[in-house]
């Protein structure tokens, strides 16, 4: 018997949710016609794919990498048609996801070589790295832009790119007092608006302020860039980041990089995932800075 996608397409639909009659409501068939198609792709594969807890359907093992395959044909047959039917036209989008706490000035300073341009769509998504690692992997994004490079092993479908590294500085209201201080007295000199022990730049500015012997007052953490920005815009302290989250009000002279921040930087990533027809408008953008 030659493998019949509409059997893959209904034990998907039972795979995801784990009972018939639910599958068969989604697929808009009768419970039956599901059994069937089910019972033959298991006829097809020599393998039984569910197994029985009362009402519910649980994948066996077989079960499991057969969706593993199922999912990455149906998302094959997606890139296909979103990649075939652009052919010709006018506009071509590119999709790009961010992390959430990802500063949105350094996102646009990305992006502005497409950003106005008559025949490009950009469509940006914000997200957990899961839950925008789950949205490339089943190729409903073009690029992943993180400060954190996801794990990678031989197991792991994605390519992670370094787009750019930032110094990470002490930034505040101008100060004349401040100005030119030791660095120890200008980070005494407030309370300190930090990034929470999850990120890497924490690490890093704990390991200084123990090589310098300080204990410095914490305003906040806070792992968002842009929160980052409205405290210390408000006053509640200085702020350890990337002067880019901030360019703004530097400019405008409502804020100053007060000190550089010795051995601390911020590092961008660019992620992707392997495709037959990558989205050509990525060579565009993915050159390290």
């Amino acid at each position: 018997m030659d493998f019949n996608y509409h059997h893959l397409r209904y034990f998907q639909a039972v795979a995801e949710e784990g009972n018939l009659t639910r599958a068969a409501a989604l697929l808009n068939v009768s419970q039956s016609a599901v059994s069937t198609q089910i019972r033959q792709l298991e006829e097809r594969l020599g393998q039984d794919l569910f197994e029985r807890r009362g009402r519910a359907l649980l994948l066996s093992e077989a079960g499991r990498i057969a969706l593993d395959h199922a999912n990455a044909i149906f998302a094959t047959g997606r890139e296909m048609v979103a990649t075939l039917q652009q052919t010709g036209a006018s506009r071509r989008a590119l999709r790009v996801g961010a992390i959430s706490t990802l500063s949105r000035n350094y996102q646009l300073a990305f992006l502005k070589p497409l950003l106005g341009r008559p025949d490009v769509e950009v469509v940006l998504r914000s997200g957990s790295m899961a839950e925008l690692s789950t949205a490339l992997a089943a190729l409903h994004l073009d690029l992943v832009l993180t400060n954190q490079a996801p794990p990678a092993d031989a197991l792991t479908p994605f390519n992670v790119q370094q787009l750019d590294t930032q110094n990470v500085s002490l930034v505040g209201p101008p100060d004349e007092r401040l100005s030119g201080a030791p660095l120890e007295e200008q980070l005494l000199h407030a309370p300190l608006i930090l990034p929470s022990r999850a990120s890497g730049v924490r690490a890093g500015f704990d390991a200084l302020t123990d090589r310098l012997g300080l204990r410095p007052q914490i305003a906040a953490e806070v792992d968002d860039m842009a929160m980052m920005r409205l405290l210390v815009r408000d006053g509640a302290g200085l702020a350890v980041l990337p002067p880019i989250v901030v360019k703004d009000e530097i400019a405008a002279g409502s804020l100053t990089e007060l000190a550089v921040l010795p051995d601390l930087t911020e590092t961008f990533y660019g992620v992707t995932v392997g495709r037959r027809f990558p989205n050509p408008l990525l060579s565009e953008l993915m050159r390290p800075g």
